[in-house]
């Protein structure tokens, strides 16, 4: 008897062992942020922005990989409002994505409880608002998601750790802003260039040691050029791939997408300029910072560093440089070049062409011809419902044609663990930057003029990035290759804000008609019905 009380003994400590361990593994982190708006003086004006828990940028997450973040989120503005995060997969779980094509918005004086995991992902990322001209008032923070402690990284941990968000800035009201795009004009040129909110800011560090530095353009639509005076960037981390380490003397970040560099700080005890600039503008926008040494008693002094500004062939070599660090661990032990991603044959190819032009009279933005409309119930729900006559599957095509523009709900079909190739064909003189929800992709190819499969020689199909938003040059090309292993129902669109609100985006439907749990999560039990599927049964 002695014996079977001790094994049972045993046996229930090491239930509570292993139940303690896979809390310790995936733990859960809550918050709760109220929006509200506040005044503040970004360019030294005071101005409306918006503000969560009283704070402008918004509060930085920082978790762990697999992670599970219950975010009770506080509506105290006068307008519908959600956050997205840009770059979390959000696996099978489009139903937290924060769009207003899967969720409906939080109204005024309401709330909604975000539920979702940060899933063998580490890397640098941002959240922002989704809807209307949000973006323009703040409302975006950092989100950083560092590794569970038995994943190695490729470098020793940093003695500090800086999140900057970067990007350009309007001093007129976000309201106003959008009122202009509504009526059919494009926004003005911006006003400034922030970093963290502010016109300055100071970064301290210890002589000798290496810090670092996470940069994301949080902007409206101008790509940036990010350096340090006197300093070198060992490039180490884009959007959660770790990177060659090359060494940079500036870095562009365009709009939408997060770097992480290391920095040394081996330079004579002063203090040290950080700059941001305007990229491909004519007049050219500036912010800058203070790198200060805490054994220096010298302020910074001298001209800026001087960045790069029209360069356009400039940008295209210093992107195809990224490379993915094949021999470094991902989110998981196994290397990030376990999956040979240049031997799977497309499935299909997508071919999307961007374009501006007027209908009745107002600019829109669209893509092979159809521009995009938000309709008053959400895709995913309406998908879910099987409610008829909210979006098309018609409507948007995957190769350009001729013809005027129509404006569409569109949705594009795709089955699910199809492995395609999403070519960006930009006919513009503007450089674009585009985004896909739910998903990182590989950016395996640039080029100039039109796109043929010709081009496919020269693509990198070894050991290009992974990444959640990827810049296609001024009358030029972007290749993609991408696994649709998330099913759902995901964003693809412009992240230069005026296009996608003025109709550049689309949804991407990936489906596999047999109901699996392993495949996708089913409807939240907290789910906001609005549109046509008020009244359903949840």
């Amino acid at each position: 008897m002695a014996k079977a009380v001790s094994l049972h003994v045993i046996c229930g400590i090491l239930a509570a062992l292993v139940v303690s361990l896979v809390k310790a593994d995936d733990p859960y982190r809550y918050y709760t942020w109220t929006v509200t708006y506040g005044t503040r003086s970004p360019l030294g004006v005071p101005q409306q922005v918006i503000l969560i828990n009283d704070q402008f940028p918004g509060p930085r997450l920082e978790v762990v990989t697999n992670d599970n973040i219950i975010l009770n989120l506080i509506n105290k503005l006068d307008q519908p409002f959600l956050l997205t995060w840009n770059g979390i997969k959000q696996r099978k779980n489009s139903w937290q994505d924060g769009v207003l094509g899967t969720n409906c918005a939080i109204q005024p004086n309401s709330n909604y409880t975000y539920k979702f995991q940060t899933k063998d992902q580490i890397g640098s990322y941002t959240y922002f608002p989704s809807t209307l001209l949000h973006k323009a008032a703040g409302g975006f923070g950092g989100l950083n998601v560092y590794e569970r402690p038995r994943i190695p990284i490729p470098f020793p941990n940093p003695d500090g750790d800086f999140t900057l968000l970067v990007g350009d800035w309007y001093k007129t009201n976000h309201k106003t802003l959008q009122q202009s795009l509504d009526s059919g004009i494009s926004l003005p040129f911006p006003d400034g260039v922030l970093i963290n909110g502010q016109a300055q800011n100071t970064f301290s560090g210890d002589q000798g040691k290496v810090y670092m530095f996470r940069i994301s353009n949080v902007g409206l639509a101008t790509s940036l050029n990010f350096r340090i005076q006197g300093h070198k960037l060992k490039l180490v981390e884009v959007e959660g791939s770790h990177t060659l380490q090359s060494i940079y003397d500036s870095l562009d970040v365009h709009v939408g997408q997060s770097v992480a560099m290391l920095v040394t700080l081996d330079q004579p005890p002063k203090d040290y300029y950080i700059v941001t600039s305007t990229r491909f503008t004519k007049r050219v926008l500036t912010a800058a910072a203070v790198l200060h040494y805490t054994n220096s008693h010298t302020p910074v002094s001298g001209p800026l560093p001087i960045g790069p500004t029209y360069q356009i062939h400039w940008s295209v070599k210093q992107a195809r440089t990224f490379r993915w660090n094949l021999t470094a661990s991902a989110a998981r032990p196994n290397p990030q070049g376990s999956f040979h991603y240049g031997k799977i044959m497309p499935t299909k190819t997508i071919l999307l062409a961007n374009s501006a032009s007027l209908i009745n009279g107002k600019q829109r933005y669209s893509i092979n011809r159809v521009s995009y409309i938000n309709p008053d119930t959400p895709l995913k729900l309406a998908d879910h419902f099987s409610i008829p006559g909210v979006f098309s599957v018609d409507a948007i095509q995957t190769l350009p044609s001729s013809g005027p523009t129509f404006i569409a709900t569109s949705v594009m079909p795709a089955s699910l663990h199809d492995f395609t190739e999403v070519v960006f064909q930009n006919n513009e003189k503007t450089i674009q930057s585009w985004h896909l929800d739910g998903y990182d992709f590989w950016v395996v190819g640039y080029g100039f003029g039109q796109w043929t499969p010709a081009k496919r020689r020269s693509y990198n199909l070894v050991d290009a990035l992974t990444r959640h938003t990827a810049q296609v040059y001024p009358n030029s090309w972007t290749t993609i290759l991408v696994s649709l292993d998330n099913q759902g129902m995901w964003n693809m669109r412009s992240a230069i804000w005026e296009r996608q609100y003025l109709g550049q985006q689309f949804y991407l439907r990936v489906w596999n008609a047999v109901h699996n749990l392993a495949n996708e999560y089913d409807l939240p039990t907290n789910v906001v019905l609005c549109g046509k599927a008020i009244g359903r049964h949840p």
